[in-house]
């Protein structure tokens, strides 16, 4: 019997993000919320104090790799996105968000 590949696509991924850039005032989070209905993840986002946008992605491996293109490429369009950061990538059994929300900011 063969061993089920951590990249399998079908395994669950959870993944943390962060873009920085022109990401708050021009509807960053409701567009991500959009493309992750669309893509088909749940997670949430969230302004941060410092500027940037926050969040957690969660699904399959190839709407998570997705949903992680359009963070880095797309956004919304009247973003600026000068960069995003992924971390905290693992294997997960179930999600642990049961949709894609927007959360309160940090401050």
């Amino acid at each position: 019997m063969e061993e089920t590949s951590y990249l399998d696509p079908s395994r669950l991924l959870s993944v943390d993000f962060e873009v920085f850039g022109l990401v708050q005032g021009v509807y960053f989070r409701k567009y991500t919320l959009e493309a992750a209905s669309k893509i088909g993840v749940t997670g949430c986002v969230k302004n941060t104090r410092t500027g940037s946008i926050k969040g957690v992605i969660q699904g399959n491996k190839a709407n998570v790799k997705l949903m992680q293109n359009w963070l880095y490429k797309e956004g919304s369009p009247e973003c600026v996105i000068q960069g995003c950061q992924f971390q905290n990538e693992r294997e997960i059994i179930n999600l642990e968000h049961p949709q894609f929300s927007i959360e309160p900011s940090d401050w």
